[in-house]
């Protein structure tokens, strides 16, 4: 369990000096007084946790405290120390006295034998004048990366020597203490040796005195990601520990401010670069402490790019030779060997901090590619807003008494500026590689670089092409690929507000057009356009969809966006004004005497008391704070081996927060619990929980997480349709299976069924070359005023002539216009909606018959007729499927099929100019989908269903193929998943398969949210409570709620299978178990167990429970049985099961569906031993679900077969009066497994995988 336990805020507590043996010698040797001395250091003392021995606690009679090092592996240092207390400073005095040997167990990461080099970069000296306390600070970095930090202080003292009778004048040697930590807690630690001094001023320097200063550090807790800051006293400073943002970054305890008051903007953009590009990096300075200052500044400002290589912010004079390593590095020397640093060693990058200036071992110009020019503009102007002087802030206020006062306004200040200074380096991050999701692919975890590239401006490649290829490049592509939740990611969805992703990227609209060359009245036709999916249906503010992190986010509230125009392009140029983060403070209480084991225990004691008075004084809605106190509490009873106790705040802390749950330490307490204790668990039934889901845990089998990336590459091999499709996804051209499969018809047709690899090249190189056209296209300004904002041009022939003039006709996904040569005009030829018919004529012309293609509109007497020639035949086909497209999304009122239909044309046209032989056109007609629908198979959707359904939608919009919809759930206007939305729109919550939901906002039914990830298996029900909450529960035994306003989501157990109640919050889970939960704390309020096989659904009906499974129970609130319903004689003899009940109180019925049943059954609800009526739904094979709207009954089934030429999913409205089905609905073509209601005005059913969408419907 040791390994387990958050390391506090001392690792190590080391003394560094000359021993007097070796001074005393050293000074024998000397010839006059004013020969300095440099001496080698070496480690005097080292003091590591636990400082309360077992002796000691065994004495005591109380349970030992736990330590963290007790099971940590360590090498064993032999100390020789004189039994007499030093009288000198560094451990010099008497010699003597017997010499005795000590273990000291130090921590296996720290290396003494580098650390008296490091703690005396300089060279250990002795002189004969005295010099004031300097600090420095140290990094340590592990072959695994990970760090430790360290910060040093120097004194000198008057050595008392008395060896030589020339020495008249005093004689100062140095000594220095060095304090280690796991954290980069440089301010604080430099202020608790400040601390130190004040005490050493006094008096002499001694082992016990250090050492109880470094058992009062041990003592102090590191706070928990998030807002809650530690305070402790260690007199007469106030020592603040500010806790880190999240998991992955680390925390902020220094002044990021530093570079920019000793470099200006250029020099600054250069130092980032040369780190971004892996460069050979080494900084120089006359102060020691400006380099791992300024070096981590650096780390802070690429965040979350992480350094991978080399970190050595301080070189000693011994170690000048590692900047000969090969590889790349960052390591910092002192101002005294620049010159030989320079001339020693080719391509460094040498940083002067001291000057502010950046040159190179070559030369005195550096040889690296500029920022991009709009990231480095923005960062410029914004690095001009900032206010780096704090004597300018506080220049209007008075003098302050109060020393800790003082501290706390200047730290206020630095944190504030700290945090505008994170969010200026985040911003330039952002900017640089904001387009780089563009060019993923999730699924196949493939960058294609070579895309990513070509919509770079021409002055930026140099800059991309080699940070592409670095190493910490690669690792941010990992955690894209990933979706991680880090600040590049939030930053990222707040800025680019775009639409669901599609297959591919999106043709510019022409309100976007007018925006882009308002200022340029010229016209520019191109030939080609753009070939990418469409924008459909109204235009839509989206965020980029995102996997929920298990933690709280704050999103900008206003942010400032500005095109700049950069080459031939305009630029989004990003700022947002991002409001600090709130801060709360938990102050320690004062530290005891640290040697003593009762005095430490009576300190943990109060501090869990303190702890618990800070819980109670939390109100249940700030869940974020509750947690962080729950996490602090869990780990003192831990230390205090009150291990029941610690497993409960965990507990709390998992119902809170999952995103700080100590697993790893959850594990070990449960492992190490004894027999007594066990026997208490039984007592605690959430305890109990916790422990099964642990043990569970346990055994499952851990999955390796696929981490790899790969560059797009074409294939060099022929591909099969299996491998094909893996390309074409990899490619990023289609996503969709089917399509596919098509495609790859069209490409072996009168073939082999294998993809040549040269016909792959072709095919994608005529798609990409179409697609990089687009971005140069330009329609003047009088024909973008007869389109739509949100239209698209797709396809534009050559010119030709047509019976309206010549010129050149244009295809959008609403509409065909004719584009007149000459003075450009516009002129309408239909939409496709009024098309009537489509057809090739030929007409003589000397020898030769020239075709032409005929369009008939509805709502034009007069047929237009152009002769395109060769290219007569594939806009036959094009216009006939989006033609039919058309129809089938009007007559389905489902605009997927018109987004499909577009897609099929641009692979048509891809297909025809990739092939270029007779058999192209047949080869693409393989691709007209819809077309050979309505002609073969037409599906008559019936005329009820067209007037009750008002729209359909797609929730596996971004996935390759369809998901079965679970479970779906409405929240009104006031219960918004992000306090970013602003619109307070309600929301539509759809779960589909593996834990995943997706989110839409049902006032315009646009998706929101594409990836919620709640878990990783099927979810089986969602409810959303308190206007701020959605429950959700897992089959994984989990009820995951997610805080609606804070993007937070917490757990609770439940055993099984979850499904609830809607008003008392009660859930159920397959085994039979029935909670009734406090929504307050999170607490079981009451359980109970049922005997049943498998317990569907439970619901709350006038006081009493209904539970649904093999037979129906009425239980009384107490969870004793009341009644009990079986199914009907006639359904005995199937495996069925009920499906779903309804209770109508006012009528005094019972509604029952079955699984497996084509009836409905009414009991009266005195008398539950046979039903009243039975209604019988027609061309029904089962009953999945069902649910009351105002008078009516909607029911969910499925249909006789997933067949998708014709309707399998069903959902009929029954009348509740006359107990007649009113209406039959076929939407589905597979069956309809979830129904919920809109506030009665709509219903919305979701369907299986066959068919995968969602339907709206109206309620009448």
């Amino acid at each position: 369990m040791a390994d387990h336990l958050p390391s506090g805020l001392l690792e190590a507590c080391v003394v560094v000096g000359a021993s007097g043996d070796k001074l005393k010698d050293s000074l024998q040797q000397g010839n006059s007084t004013t020969d300095l001395l440099i001496l080698d250091p070496e480690v005097l003392q080292v003091h590591v946790p636990p400082f309360v021995t077992k002796e000691n606690a065994d004495e005591s009679g109380v349970p030992r405290t736990f330590s963290r090092v007790q099971c940590r592996r360590s090498f064993i240092k032999k100390k020789e120390r004189l039994v007499v207390a030093p009288s000198g400073p560094g451990g010099a005095g008497s010699s003597e006295g017997a010499t005795v040997t000590e273990d000291v167990s130090v921590p296996k990461d720290i290396d003494l034998m580098a650390l008296p080099q490091l703690c005396f970069p300089g060279g250990l000296q002795v002189t004969n004048e005295p010099k004031e306390e300097r600090f420095h600070f140290l990094v340590f970095t592990d072959v695994f990366g990970n760090q430790t930090h360290g910060v040093v202080v120097q004194l000198l003292n008057v050595f008392n020597g008395h060896w030589s009778s020339t020495r008249t004048t005093k004689l100062y040697t140095a000594f220095a203490i060095c304090v280690i930590s796991k954290h980069p807690y440089y301010n604080a630690l430099k202020d608790c040796l400040s601390c130190l001094l004040v005490q050493l001023r006094t008096c002499r320097l001694s082992e016990e005195r250090v050492k109880e200063f470094a058992a009062k550090l041990s003592l102090v807790p590191i706070p928990p990601p998030g807002q809650l800051h530690v305070v402790f006293n260690l007199r007469p400073l106030m020592i603040i520990l500010p806790s880190r943002e999240d998991k992955e970054h680390p925390a902020v305890d220094l002044d990021l401010h530093l570079p920019f008051l000793c470099f200006r903007s250029k020099q600054i953009l250069q130092i980032i670069t040369g780190i971004l590009m892996e460069q050979r990096v080494v900084f120089f300075s006359a102060d020691w402490a400006r380099l791992t200052l300024v070096a981590e500044c650096f780390m802070f400002y690429i965040h979350p790019l992480h350094w991978q290589h080399p970190y050595v912010p301080i070189l000693s004079a011994q170690m000048l030779d590692f900047v000969m390593a090969p590889t790349a590095f960052l390591m910092g020397c002192h101002l005294n060997h620049f010159e030989e640093v320079a001339a020693e060693t080719d391509d460094l990058i040498l940083i002067n901090i001291d000057d502010g200036t950046v040159s190179s071992s070559c030369s005195e110009t550096v040889d690296l590619p500029d920022v991009p020019f709009i990231s480095a503009e923005c960062f410029t102007k914004r690095r001009k807003g900032l206010q780096l002087q704090y004597d300018l802030e506080v220049c209007h206020q008075g003098a302050g008494t109060d020393v800790n006062e003082m501290r706390m306004l200047r730290r206020q200040w630095q944190q504030n500026l700290n945090w505008e200074i994170q969010k200026v380096t985040l911003e330039l991050i952002v900017n640089m590689f904001r387009d780089v999701s563009g060019h993923l692919n999730y699924e196949h975890r493939v960058f294609n670089s070579e895309e990513f590239l070509k919509t770079r401006e021409l002055a930026d490649l140099p800059f991309y092409r080699k940070v592409l290829e670095t190493h910490i490049f690669h690792s941010f592509l990992k955690d894209r690929l990933n979706r991680k939740m880090d600040a590049f990611t939030l930053l990222f969805y707040v800025s680019v507000r775009m639409k669901a992703m599609t297959d591919n990227p999106r043709r510019p609209t022409m309100q976007e057009m007018a925006r882009k060359y308002s200022s340029n009245p010229e016209i520019r036709l191109n030939k080609r356009l753009g070939m990418s999916l469409p924008n459909l249906g109204e235009e839509r503010h989206l965020n980029l969809l995102r996997q929920t992190s298990l933690k709280k986010t704050i999103i900008p509230e206003s942010g400032e966006y500005t095109l700049r125009k950069y080459g031939s392009k305009r630029v989004l140029w990003l700022s947002f004004k991002i409001p600090p983060k709130p801060v709360k403070i938990f102050k320690l209480p004062e530290c005891p005497p640290p040697m003593v084991h009762h005095h430490v225990q009576n300190y943990y004691g109060e501090l869990i008391i303190l702890l618990g008075k800070a819980i109670s004084c939390v109100p249940p809605e700030d869940s974020t704070l509750l947690a962080r106190y729950f996490y602090l509490r869990g780990f003192m009873n831990t230390l205090c081996s009150k291990r029941l106790d610690a497993l409960s705040d965990f507990q709390n802390l998992y119902k809170t927060d999952i995103e700080i749950f100590p697993t790893d330490l959850v594990k070990a307490l449960v492992d190490s619990l004894q027999k007594d204790e066990f026997s208490q668990v039984d007592r605690r039934p959430e305890l109990k929980r916790l422990i099964f889901k642990v043990k569970t845990d346990n055994e499952m089998v851990l999955v390796q997480a696929d981490d790899h990336v790969k560059k797009f590459q074409l294939p060099k091999t022929h591909m099969l349709q299996e491998d094909f499709v893996k390309r074409i996804q990899e490619s990023g051209i289609v996503k969709d299976v089917a399509t596919i499969h098509r495609l790859f018809e069209a490409l072996t047709v009168g073939q082999q069924k294998q993809i040549d690899p040269e016909v792959f090249r072709v095919f994608y190189t005529f798609w990409k070359e179409t697609e990089v056209e687009a971005q140069d296209v330009h329609l003047p300004a009088e024909v973008m005023e007869h389109l739509d904002n949100n239209e698209c041009v797709y396809k534009l022939s050559c010119s030709v002539k047509t019976n309206q003039g010549v010129g050149k006709i244009a295809m959008t996904q609403k509409r065909l216009f004719l584009l007149t040569d000459g003075r450009p005009g516009f002129i309408e030829i239909t939409k496709f909606r009024d098309i009537k018919e489509v057809k090739i004529s030929f007409a003589p012309f000397l020898l030769l018959r020239i075709p032409s293609l005929k369009i008939k509109c509805s709502l034009r007497k007069e047929v237009f007729e152009a002769n395109l020639k060769s290219a007569c035949d594939l806009w036959n086909l094009m216009v006939r499927e989006m033609w039919a497209g058309r129809t089938m999304a009007d007559d389905h009122k489902d605009p997927q099929y018109m987004q499909q239909a577009l897609t099929n044309v641009l692979l048509m046209d891809a297909v025809v100019g990739c092939l270029q032989t007779q058999k192209a056109i047949f080869a693409a007609s393989k691709l007209a989908y819809f077309d050979r629908v309505k002609h073969e198979v037409p599906v008559m959707v019936p005329k009820t269903t067209l007037e009750t359904l008002k729209h359909k939608i797609n929730p596996s919009l971004d996935l390759p193929a369809p998901q079965t919809v679970h479970v779906l759930l409405y929240t009104p206007g006031q219960l918004s998943y992000s306090e970013a939305d602003g619109d307070g729109n309600p929301k539509l919550w759809c779960a589909l398969s593996g834990g995943r939901v997706v989110v839409f906002d049902a006032a315009s039914w646009s998706m929101q949210q594409n990836c919620v990830q709640v878990g990783s298996s099927q979810l089986n029900c969602m409810l959303g409570l308190d206007q701020d909450q959605v429950w959700i529960g897992s089959q994984d035994s989990i009820i995951y709620i997610i805080d609606t306003c804070l993007c937070m989501s917490c757990s609770v157990f439940c055993g099984g299978r979850v499904c609830w109640s809607w008003r008392s919050t009660y859930s159920c889970s397959a085994d039979g178990t029935v909670i009734l939960w406090d929504l307050s704390t999170l607490k079981v309020k009451k359980q109970f167990q049922l005997t049943c096989d498998r317990l569907m659904s439970i619901q709350l009906f006038n006081g009493t429970l209904w539970c649904c499974k093999d037979c129906i129970v009425e239980l009384r609130k107490n969870g004793t049985p009341h009644r009990k319903m079986t199914l009907p004689e006639d359904l005995r003899s199937m495996s069925t099961e009920f499906s779903s009940l309804i209770l109508f109180l006012e009528r005094g019925q019972l509604w029952t569906s079955c699984s497996d049943s084509d009836e409905l059954c009414l009991w009266h609800c005195k008398d539950l031993t046979k039903p009243f009526l039975r209604v019988r739904l027609q061309n029904c094979t089962g009953v999945n679900c069902m649910i009351k709207v105002k008078n009516q009954i909607w029911v969910g089934c499925s249909g006789p077969s997933p067949d998708q030429c014709r309707m399998s999913g069903k959902i009929y409205i029954v009348d509740t009066e006359s107990h007649s089905v009113e209406k039959e609905l076929m939407a589905h073509t597979d069956s309809v497994q979830a129904l919920c209601s809109a506030e009665g005005r709509y219903v919305l059913s979701g369907s299986a995988c066959q068919d995968g969408k969602i339907a709206i419907w109206k309620v009448e």
